[in-house]
């Protein structure tokens, strides 16, 4: 049952739940709602798009009936979304759940908007129509060999498989004629959040377990229906957001309706490729956040993972006060 809301407005304390795909946040961030009258904004890139259902594991209507969210399906698949307006929207909606003195809990994995959340993304160069399209007509090797002649900490902490990434910073570089990394670290630390949150929390597992996880997880995507809301999502523009197109799964699948390989092959490549982000979201959370990491154990409950939080903030001063909200 949920819990009511303080009618007197609050700065209610702010909860982080971070960690990789499949590793259990969206039922541990409803029970946490749940126990201490919180509301949940999603800090997932591709649940923000419309119609992007099944492929993003979006909670499902009675979940969102039971606590709500924020920042799931506000934009339609043709539009552009990066992390500035992600976090613009989100201390709107942090705003708007404290002032009804409810707890907010941000919960996801997409890392960069965590950070955008909490110190600001600063002011970037603008795209130059002229450039970009050269780069887009670039082969990724050739990118990756100019980013590190040119850019050797850039080159070594980008995710070299994402190519909208890689343009990126080789625009920027071009456009300014200094490093990205350098101007990053400026515009990561040009603005900082004055709404800090008062718990950061991740959830982990054993790579065995969380393989095990993803598994049944990208399994259970095609069996509701992947494929069919691939095929609906194309109808309606998917191949042309380069945005959209990172997400896992829709991709793979758009090259199997394309014959490239058969569904098995395509299940277990999204299978792989699945593993891989998991891996890269783990490194990236260790690396750049400060966190408190909850280690979940295999075949543990949800309900025993949300009482570790809740065991941690009742003994962590920073989080007492999110506690003493508890229903």
């Amino acid at each position: 049952m949920r819990a009511p809301a303080n009618t007197e407005a609050s700065n209610a304390p702010t909860l982080l739940l971070a960690g990789p795909t499949a590793v259990g946040k969206s039922e541990v961030a409803l029970l946490l709602a749940q126990q201490l009258g919180g509301e949940i904004v999603s800090v997932d890139s591709m649940q923000v798009y419309r119609g992007m259902d099944i492929g993003t594991a979006k909670p499902s209507a009675k979940e969102r009936a039971l606590v709500p969210h924020h920042l799931i399906d506000v934009v339609e698949l043709t539009e552009p979304f990066d992390a500035a307006q992600f976090a613009c929207l989100a201390h709107v909606a942090v705003k708007d759940i404290q002032a009804r003195g409810r707890v907010p809990i941000l919960c996801g994995g997409t890392g960069l908007y965590f950070k955008a959340f909490l110190e600001g993304l600063g002011v970037a160069p603008a795209s130059d129509a002229t450039v970009r399209a050269e780069l887009e007509s670039t082969p990724l090797p050739e990118l990756l060999r100019e980013l590190a002649e040119r850019d050797p900490e850039a080159f070594e902490r980008i995710d070299r498989q994402n190519r909208r990434r890689v343009v990126r910073a080789v625009e920027v570089i071009r456009l300014t004629g200094k490093p990205f990394s350098t101007q990053r670290a400026k515009w990561e630390h040009a603005t900082r959040s004055t709404q800090h949150a008062s718990a950061h929390f991740a959830m982990s597992r054993h790579s065995s377990d969380l393989h095990s996880r993803i598994d049944h997880r990208v399994e259970k995507m095609f069996r509701d229906g992947l494929v069919a809301e691939t095929v609906r999502l194309l109808e309606r523009g998917l191949d042309r957001n380069r945005t959209a197109m990172q997400a896992l799964g829709y991709r793979q699948v758009m090259e199997h309706l394309r014959g490239v390989r058969s569904l098995a092959e395509t299940i277990e490549l999204v299978k792989i490729r699945t593993r891989q982000f998991a891996k890269r979201q783990m490194t990236w959370f260790r690396g750049q956040m400060d966190l408190t990491w909850v280690e979940v154990q295999p075949g543990e409950s949800a309900n025993a993972t949300t009482s570790k939080i809740l065991k941690i903030l009742s003994t962590d001063e920073h989080g007492c006060d999110i506690q003493d909200r508890k229903i």
